[in-house]
């Protein structure tokens, strides 16, 4: 019973603690969604040189898309004329972070970190981009749309809903993303981490494993080991590196797991090598290996020389272990009133994003001799969706396309379409389409 109290009150702790900042930063990418659209990215990341790696690594880093949801999304750069170079750094720079976990950042590990995680992301898109543009040999975009073709899409964000309308006002728009969309994307994976940074707590004494896990090479070779085939998105990773450090990992160390982890993974990589090719899949796992260890030890060396304050440094981290003894002694926590209020608003947002959803009746198949449907594996998300649906509407001859994430399949209707031509589209963005 003591270990369920003290699981309950660390992870109610670490969900305090970070509810003011996800909220605000759930708002904040809601006004991005509707500010940052792909074609506004995809007209400013066009042609070759190192200002478009530059540009491309700048617009990644806030942009709330996940390791699964910017592979569709940079490969709908790449077919729309962004060199590989480009694509790399957007590919690079934006799962690593987004505003989101930025908030969360500096509610649990501090501001240092939540400064250096952002910068981290640019510099790794930068060089990363950097190294595919020296060494791929490409001379020109290979773009295979028209410009005005770009115009037409259907959606106005990088990752808006498979079912939202463009005739919204442009507020509702963002508090549907920010407050719907974005939660229903990442909410599961936010509260196993949150779960997870529980356990830790729970199990382990503060700093009980620091002569195993500790600083140096080799515990942040074991985190990025860890986390380069794993899927986890950066706002849910953040969690579970605080309690990493709870358990006596450095920060550093920690800092290597939050750059491999939502950089890479498994199924991202073999679509990496599908869109952009083998030698550019090669440089971006070496570009996430090199930069990831070299961030790592730097901060580390930083903290070791005394170059930074306390209050810079991981505060939910004492508040965690304020909670465990708490709960040992008293049989429960508290928190501020502020943080308990948001994360009661918090709770719900995340209930209210995961709950199962009801289709309208206009939400039916349709029905006419001119409907094709197709089966798409792989998504994951509504970055996922958006991007599959935008390009299945701007293939010729197709007049409507609906993208259904829960199940798997997309209706299309239009003339002089064919199923392999649905097919042929799905596969350019990483994912398996099939015949019904």
């Amino acid at each position: 019973m003591e270990l369920i109290l003290t699981f309950i009150a660390a992870s109610w702790s670490v969900f305090g603690a970070m509810a003011p900042y996800l909220l605000l930063g759930f708002v904040v990418a809601g006004l991005l969604s509707v500010v940052i659209s792909p074609e506004w990215v995809e007209r400013h990341l066009g042609g070759n040189g190192l200002g478009q790696v530059v540009k491309a690594s700048v617009f990644g880093v806030p942009l709330p898309l996940c390791s699964c949801g910017v592979i569709p999304v940079a490969a709908s750069l790449r077919r729309h004329g962004a060199s590989k170079g480009a694509t790399t750094a957007f590919l690079l720079s934006t799962p690593q972070t987004g505003v989101d976990s930025i908030a969360v950042t500096y509610a649990l590990l501090g501001p240092f970190l939540a400064v250096v995680r952002p910068v981290a992301a640019l510099v790794t898109g930068v060089f990363g981009g950097g190294l595919v543009q020296a060494f791929n040999g490409e001379t020109e975009g290979s773009g295979e749309e028209p410009a005005q073709e770009i115009e037409d899409s259907n959606c106005s964000s990088a990752c808006c809903d498979d079912d939202k309308t463009n005739d919204r006002p442009k507020i509702v728009e963002a508090l549907h993303y920010g407050l719907v969309v974005l939660p229903r994307d990442i909410g599961r994976a936010l509260i196993l981490g949150v779960v997870i940074s529980g356990l830790i707590a729970a199990f382990i004494a503060p700093q009980a494993l620091e002569s195993y896990l500790g600083g140096g090479f080799w515990p942040m070779l074991a985190a990025m080991a860890i986390g380069i085939p794993l899927y986890v998105c950066a706002t849910a990773s953040t969690p579970i590196a605080l309690g990493l450090i709870h358990a006596g990992l450095s920060p550093g160390a920690a800092l290597v797991f939050l750059i491999s982890g939502p950089a890479t993974n498994t199924a991202a990589l073999t679509t990496l090598w599908k869109v952009l090719g083998r030698r550019a899949a090669v440089l971006y796992l070496v570009t996430v290996a090199v930069a990831s260890l070299a961030t790592g030890l730097a901060v580390d060396g930083l903290i070791g020389a005394g170059g930074l304050p306390e209050s810079a440094l991981v505060p939910a981290a004492s508040s965690m272990a304020d909670q465990v003894e708490h709960a040992h002694h008293e049989g429960g926590g508290s928190m501020p009133w502020f943080e308990t209020a948001c994360a009661i608003v918090l709770l719900a947002v995340l209930i209210n994003a995961l709950r199962p959803r009801r289709r309208d009746e206009g939400d039916e198949p349709m029905t006419d001799d001119n409907v094709l449907e197709i089966k798409i594996e792989g998504m994951r998300c509504n970055g996922c969706v958006t991007s599959v649906q935008r390009a299945l509407t701007e293939i010729a001859g197709v007049t409507e396309a609906e993208v259904r994430l829960e199940e798997g399949r997309a209706i299309v209707r239009g003339n002089g379409v064919s199923v392999p031509d649905l097919v042929e589209v799905v596969e350019s963005l990483g994912f398996e389409g099939h015949s019904v």
